[in-house]
């Protein structure tokens, strides 16, 4: 087996695995991807994964998808995206394919309906982990604007009800306008950006 159909493999099982066992969203399986991809398997770095979760927020879908595809694509490229997509999609795609087969019995059950009651308590934990180890390496990186941004947009949405698109675009041009004064310094200052 060539080394390129092992890492093809390893995503689209990787992928499958947490997609499958994964319940609450996309913020809930970015931080299983973080643990998998950066922590576990090392193929890319953490800050490149906060990079990563940041585009994939910023585009419209889904940002489990998202994820799923910029992770493939910056692994294994056009290929890696497509079988990263693709074990994403297909444990939610069976699993939706089965209950709308027996939806009226899943329906009405008891316990069904307490085991969904359970999940949320579960779902709650993990996008609590994903913000505590998301929120801890921005923190980590000692970037006195990032680290305002962030308590910024987490203000400005949870206490001041603002559209998150709003506060998308203001920190996408936050960070452009950092990025080009960085430039713009480097350039004055001699050094190559």
């Amino acid at each position: 087996m060539s080394a390129k159909t092992h890492v093809y493999r390893k995503l689209f099982t990787s992928a499958f695995y947490l997609s499958a066992f994964t319940f609450g969203g996309g913020y809930v399986i970015i931080s299983l991807m973080k643990k998998k991809f950066v922590d576990e398997l090392h193929w890319i770095a953490e800050e490149e994964m906060l990079n990563l979760t940041a585009i994939a927020q910023s585009s419209p879908g889904a940002v489990a998808v998202n994820v799923a595809f910029l992770l493939g694509y910056r692994i294994a490229g056009i290929g890696g995206a497509l079988v990263t997509i693709l074990g994403t999609v297909l444990p939610p795609l069976i699993t939706l394919s089965v209950i709308s087969l027996f939806y009226t019995a899943f329906r009405s059950n008891p316990v069904v309906s307490a085991v969904l009651k359970g999940m949320q308590a579960g779902v709650a934990a993990v996008i609590a982990d994903v913000v505590w180890n998301l929120g801890g390496g921005v923190l980590k990186q000692k970037d006195a604007l990032s680290v305002i941004v962030m308590a910024g947009a987490f203000i400005a949405t949870f206490f001041l009800k603002v559209n998150v698109l709003y506060i998308i675009l203001a920190c996408g041009g936050i960070g452009a306008a950092k990025v080009l004064l960085q430039r713009k310094k480097a350039r004055k200052d001699g050094e190559r950006p």
